[in-house]
């Protein structure tokens, strides 16, 4: 007499916790296809305070860091002409490019929109008395600036970045990959 398996509730609930501990396996060790994940973020490890202090110039620390702000017109890349993009100074991530760079007159580098919507983040900011948009690195956290909606076309808005929180890699440097991005202390 041959056995028919019947489906019963209890079966289908057996199934479906089989599958869902091998999705759950699989997207735990990076098995499981994610679009949305990039090898930048895989391969990045947070550097501890102690770390960033020794690596960091005290500018670039207060800044990224400690959200502070460095002098207008006396900073490596407001006046900076060349191709190429501009790096976390603590973890690379490219986050803006010199295509959307333009002299908004303040004395900061300033650009109307990101590489990516992903690289940066924004979160509302009252050290001024009034209400600011502050701009930080998606991925490490590390302060960059201020983001006002008086830019130009075609966002209508100015990030307005501290220099000490970028690194710069010109477009020659991009296409030959073998020299280090230029550092403000490097120019």
């Amino acid at each position: 007499m041959a056995m028919t398996q019947h489906w019963t509730s209890s079966n289908f609930f057996r199934i479906s916790m089989v599958l869902l501990v091998a999705i759950v396996f699989g997207m735990s060790f990076g098995l499981a296809d994610d679009p949305t994940s990039s090898d930048e973020s895989e391969t990045y490890k947070p550097k501890t305070k102690a770390e960033l202090r020794r690596i960091l110039l005290p500018m670039q620390y207060k800044v990224t860091q400690q959200e502070g702000t460095e002098p207008a017109f006396r900073n490596a890349y407001w006046n900076n002409k060349e191709d190429g993009s501009y790096l976390c100074v603590v973890c690379d991530l490219p986050l803006f490019s010199s295509e959307t760079k333009f002299d908004s007159g303040t004395g900061w580098p300033s650009f109307y929109a990101p590489i990516k919507d992903t690289s940066v983040g924004t979160k509302r900011d009252w050290k001024m008395l009034y209400p600011r948009t502050e701009v930080h690195c998606e991925r490490c956290n590390a302060h960059l600036g201020h983001v006002f909606s008086d830019g130009p076309a075609p966002t209508g808005l100015r990030y307005c970045m501290n220099s000490a929180s970028l690194n710069f890699k010109s477009s020659d440097e991009s296409s030959s990959d073998k020299s280090e991005p230029k550092t403000p202390e490097s120019k």
